[in-house]
């Protein structure tokens, strides 16, 4: 997939404007461009209008035909500028649907990382506050929000949540989402900083720290404590047959959800 070159990226960011990115798409070419900018591609210059539209045809000065896309979550996967690996999408859909994140709902995110998951939350209605302990890594994360449209609905914050507890205020958030080394800190402090109901989602790629979450979330009574293994395996279609394709198993990580009651 080709995408925007850094110099393109830091041109844009120059240029002051804060309007969102469309996709501009050919084939296994694509890319993302501000309505009003200028995009030089090997077919030739893309010139997008203003008043560009999700849906629209735009041809390159040589007559060749790219698509207009909207933004929407799984592109924010592959176009945010990566600070580490992003939790996948089908990650995201798991704590969404277990945690029934929504709009209206406050959301404690620790570990914010490239952002991914703190834009999908803010995209499906809930107002963010994430922490991030690298100041360059939240910077990246900020100028991410703004290209997915969220900048509004997610405050990025540069520092350690387990030294700003103090600070925030009880039984004010409807949802922790947790993908640090320090979740089990975080899960002690669950039952005081959710609301009666609320759920803490915690991601791990590793077994040894989901078991110190779930023995940390029972021993602080937090309820319906499940941890589970998110995997997939793509099916392969072809003459012979159809069955699980014989790539490796496609393992990302642990996730444990606990609610409050």
């Amino acid at each position: 997939m080709t995408r925007v070159s850094e110099d393109e990226s830091a041109d844009d960011a120059e240029s002051g404007t804060d309007r969102v990115p469309v996709l501009l798409v050919r084939g296994d070419r694509e890319y993302l461009v501000e309505p009003g900018g200028e995009q030089g591609t090997d077919l030739g210059v893309l010139e997008v209008p203003e008043d560009v539209q999700s849906g629209d045809t735009i041809e390159t000065h040589l007559g060749d035909e790219f698509q207009v896309r909207r933004l929407r979550g799984p592109d924010l996967f592959h176009h945010f500028e990566r600070t580490g690996a992003p939790m996948v999408p089908r990650d995201i859909g798991l704590v969404i649907g277990e945690t029934g994140i929504a709009g209206g709902d406050r959301v404690l995110d620790a570990g914010t990382g490239t952002g991914v998951l703190a834009a999908l939350l803010a995209r499906a209605g809930a107002e963010v506050v994430t922490y991030e302990q690298d100041a360059e890594f939240a910077d990246v994360a900020r100028e991410n929000m703004a290209l997915g449209g969220v900048a509004d609905a997610v405050d990025v914050r540069t520092g350690d949540v387990t030294e700003e507890i103090d600070g925030l205020e009880p039984s004010s958030f409807d949802v922790m989402t947790l993908d640090t080394a320090d979740a089990p800190t975080m899960v002690e402090h669950a039952p005081d900083l959710l609301v009666d109901g609320g759920f803490v989602a915690v991601y791990s790629p590793f077994i040894e720290s989901t078991r110190e979450v779930a023995r940390t979330a029972g021993e602080v009574g937090l309820a319906n404590v499940t941890t589970r293994e998110t995997i997939q395996r793509e099916m392969q279609f072809d003459e012979r047959g159809s069955r699980p394709t014989t790539a490796p198993v496609g393992h990302t990580g642990y996730l444990t959800i606990a609610r409050n009651e």
